[in-house]
């Protein structure tokens, strides 16, 4: 897979996946314009994490029954409808519904990484999906920047507009650079669906990394769903420009992404996950001084989403290891779990600062990681023992 070809997938897949996380820093001018009230507004960023989850299970599998260059080309067609209609939103109804629509189009983000893991050689797997999903990471990251400047300039109406026009110009080139390819699988599409289920119950990494991917994500949104709502009101009272400008301090996440990768390919996935989840816990422990210190924030967004990434990339190369014939597959069982995470926390996360503050909130995404932390311990000493087990009967 030629550098280039991987350069436009990362790009895509950052574009895809901003569509999103865009109304996070957009929350209280969306609020104020529609009529949502400020401890629910939440809901705009669940309910596309809904949509998300939706495409993750009915959307993505497709991606081992139909040729992926139709399937990527046609969905990012479909997500400018999605974004134009977000744009011209006259109600909240109106726009959750364009929201949901959006994520659950923005799983064209999983098919080609999936199709990278393929197009790649096994020798560097690892390295080729640490540099599509740093794509990924860039584009959670820059999407609150962009978001912002786009919205202190022309509104948040502005921020889809936008997107909906860069998706056709990038959808337009997928399209004459994605290679064709012979489809893998016989299966009928119910077929196919049920056997992502099955997957669960046959590939015990895909049962561990998905419940890690819920737990991590969900820490995830607990810190980005409520911060808007914070340094826009006194006596931080932030722009959006200032706010998206914090989304800048997790750029670092995209360098552990693809470290991460390597690390993965030179087999030591489960040592990376293990000290990624300790750097999880502890960055909580910056973000807590927020309201005393922004300096400590941009610390605990580095920390947290170089973690973050850290276990998610790991998780991806393991997975596309197992079982060739059906990456699309995992990868959707495995994502839905982060949609589940992700949703959850940010309704969590809005609700738990209306009634608790900025320490709740703290309190809310530092316990999941930690859960994730004693998770993992709790597989890797059950893995050490079962070795052990097999070692004593073979000796």
């Amino acid at each position: 897979m030629s550098r280039a070809v991987a350069g436009l997938f990362a790009v895509a897949c950052g574009l895809a996946v901003a569509n999103v996380y865009y109304a996070q820093p957009l929350l209280d001018a969306m609020a104020l314009e529609l009529g949502l009230r400020p401890a629910t507004v939440g809901v705009v960023v669940t309910v596309t994490q809904v949509g998300y989850g939706l495409g993750l299970l009915l959307l993505v599998p497709l991606g081992d029954l139909v040729e992926r260059r139709r399937l990527v080309t046609g969905q990012m067609l479909l997500s400018v409808v999605a974004l134009a209609v977000v744009g011209l939103a006259p109600t909240g109804a109106v726009l959750l519904t364009g929201m949901a629509v959006v994520g659950f189009l923005a799983v064209v983000t999983q098919v080609l990484v999936a199709f990278s893991a393929t197009l790649a050689a096994p020798a560097e797997r690892g390295r080729v999906v640490g540099l599509v999903t740093s794509g990924v990471v860039i584009g959670i990251l820059l999407a609150r920047t962009v978001a912002g400047v786009l919205a202190d300039l022309a509104g948040w109406r502005s921020v889809y507009a936008v997107s909906a026009a860069v998706t056709l110009v990038v959808a337009l080139l997928l399209g004459r650079v994605l290679p064709r390819e012979r489809l893998r699988t016989r299966l009928s599409y119910p077929a196919l669906l049920r056997s992502v289920f099955t997957l669960f119950v046959e590939e015990p990494v895909l049962r561990v990394r998905a419940v890690l991917a819920m737990l991590t994500f969900a820490s995830f949104a607990t810190l980005w769903t409520p911060l808007s709502l914070l340094l826009g009101a006194p006596p931080f009272s932030l722009s959006h420009t200032q706010i998206g400008l914090f989304g800048l301090a997790g750029l670092a996440g995209a360098l552990g992404a693809s470290r991460a990768g390597r690390f993965a390919d030179h087999g030591h996935g489960n040592r990376t996950t293990t000290v990624a989840l300790v750097i999880l816990v502890v960055s909580w422990g910056a973000v807590l001084l927020t309201e005393t210190s922004l300096w400590a924030l941009g610390l605990g967004i580095v920390a947290l989403d170089l973690a973050l990434q850290a276990v998610h990339v790991t998780s991806q190369s393991e997975l596309y290891a197992v079982r060739p014939e059906a990456r699309s597959r995992l990868v959707a069982g495995y994502m839905v779990f982060y949609s589940i995470g992700s949703g959850a926390g940010s309704l969590g996360s809005t609700w738990v600062y209306a009634h608790a503050g900025w320490a709740g909130v703290c309190a809310q995404g530092a316990g999941i990681a930690l859960v994730a932390l004693v998770f993992w311990g709790l597989t890797r000493l059950s893995a050490t023992r079962a070795d052990a087990r097999a070692r004593s009967a073979l000796g």
